[in-house]
């Protein structure tokens, strides 16, 4: 990537060649919980797929903290690799990956003797809080494996590989629709788990996915691979992890923020009972779905950005951020269209209620149309937390968050009751969009880029 980006080829080839693929990732990540929710949805029913649902914004919680180291090293490898510096990036990779295995300790070993409590906390409907404990207990006993998963995948975007993720999730996806439903069933003499067959599934294709991910970045000979070059750099330092915690704390802070609101706006949900969960929980894998290509283009711009400017190419930024602009347009503007058009029948992939399954379709005509919008924000912030601008950006989401979306959708709950909490997401999201807009152009624009790696 780095003798790419020296030759200057068109730069939608760079794009397509970097996003094709992690489109795909994404929607392959995202298909390991669409079907183990419609295996629980159609295979024992409603108060099944509500369990799994709940867990959501805590595993999104624990997330936000990989993804937030993985931002900042991904920051600190694309600036590396721009400038032609292996062996830094192999330092960066194996630092952010000691701490990122502690915190998947820590993170165990605390949280999974709490999963009841922590579930009660959120609200969770009574009829089925013994599923969620059973599914949250098995997915915060392996955090570990899975925090290892991500990371990796993540990182490797930073050296422009989406390819090998890609592949890993493919593999960890046949996994996970195969044990899933045979965990379900009780088919082969296998244990009948109910709720928990589904977090069973998820763990046994991480660890596959993770097995054949490093054998095979062994085989090619990646700065990535777990070889003996890439074990002895495992030793912290202290200096690297410094660089990635000040550009990945906020980073981790923006999806913590979004967490929290996430467990906030899952209590109101909850108080409508279980099909409003349900519910809930179907609106947030159709948005998936919508939001990767978003996600993608945003990251794409941040891993481009970050290569040219340790290319010492920062006169490509403008042209990066017109191109992600335009793909951002074109492609979640026809997602958006096309989910708009079939809403109904996305949603009875998930749901068999035919009440629940109109409140889901009328939740999703409110958000859908927003997902451009927060396309936008991620391709600004994505351009700004390439050259290392991040607190500001954290700062608007946090504050879009807190004094927005929170207020509003505790308000209107109670003025427009379960519609009311989802108006509240769009409403922020084009808060944030012209917050971001506003010191993009008036001040981010005219700061010095400097190299980070």
């Amino acid at each position: 990537m780095d003798m790419a980006l020296r030759r200057s080829p068109p730069l939608w080839r760079s794009f397509l060649a970097f996003l094709g693929p992690m489109m795909l990732s994404n929607v392959l990540q995202a298909a390991s919980g669409t079907v183990s929710n419609i295996y629980l949805g159609q295979m024992i029913g409603i108060d099944a797929m509500a369990a799994a649902s709940v867990f959501f914004p805590v595993i999104f919680f624990l997330v936000s903290l990989v993804i937030g180291m993985g931002v900042g090293a991904s920051v600190l490898i694309g600036q590396a690799w721009g400038a032609g510096n292996v062996a830094q990036v192999r330092r960066v990779a194996a630092s952010t990956t000691v701490a990122v295995l502690a915190c998947g300790v820590l993170v165990s070993l605390l949280l999974t003797p709490l999963a009841r409590p922590l579930l009660q906390a959120i609200g969770t409907p009574a009829r089925v809080l013994p599923g969620a404990v059973a599914y949250a207990t098995v997915m915060l006993g392996f955090m570990p494996v899975f925090f290892a998963f991500l990371l990796m995948t993540v990182l490797l975007r930073g050296v422009g590989d989406t390819v090998t993720p890609l592949r890993a999730l493919a593999i960890a996806l046949g996994v996970s629709m195969t044990v899933t439903p045979a965990l379900i069933r009780g088919w082969l003499g296998l244990p009948r788990l109910g709720v928990a067959a589904a977090a069973w599934g998820a763990v046994t294709a991480w660890t596959v996915g993770g097995a054949w991910l490093c054998w095979f970045l062994r085989r090619q000979g990646s700065p990535m691979a777990p070889d003996r070059r890439f074990w002895r750099a495992m030793r912290p330092d202290w200096r690297i992890l410094d660089r990635v915690l000040r550009l990945g704390v906020p980073s981790a802070v923006q999806m913590v923020a979004m967490a929290l609101a996430e467990m906030v706006l899952l209590g109101l949900v909850n108080r409508f009972g279980p099909g409003a969960t349900a519910a809930y929980g179907a609106v947030n894998q159709v948005m998936a779905y919508v939001q990767f290509p978003a996600m993608s283009v945003g990251i794409t711009v941040s891993i481009l950005s970050a290569q040219a400017i340790g290319a010492g190419r920062t006169a490509r930024l403008p042209s990066i951020l017109r191109t992600g602009m335009l793909l951002n347009l074109v492609i979640t503007g026809t997602l958006v269209a096309i989910a708009t058009l079939f809403s109904r029948r996305l949603v009875e992939l998930f749901i068999a209620s035919r009440p629940v399954v109109g409140m889901t379709e009328t939740l999703l005509h409110i958000v859908l149309w927003s997902v451009v919008v927060s396309g936008i924000n991620g391709i600004l912030s994505g351009q700004m937390r390439a050259s290392g601008v991040v607190l500001v950006p954290t700062l608007i989401l946090v504050l879009s968050i807190a004094l927005v979306e929170v207020p509003v959708a505790w308000d209107l709950s109670r003025l427009l009751g379960l519609d009311g909490v989802w108006i509240a997401y769009p409403t922020a999201t084009v808060v944030m969009a012209l917050a971001y807009s506003a010191y993009f152009r008036l001040v981010w624009r005219h700061k010095p880029i400097l190299r980070l790696a």
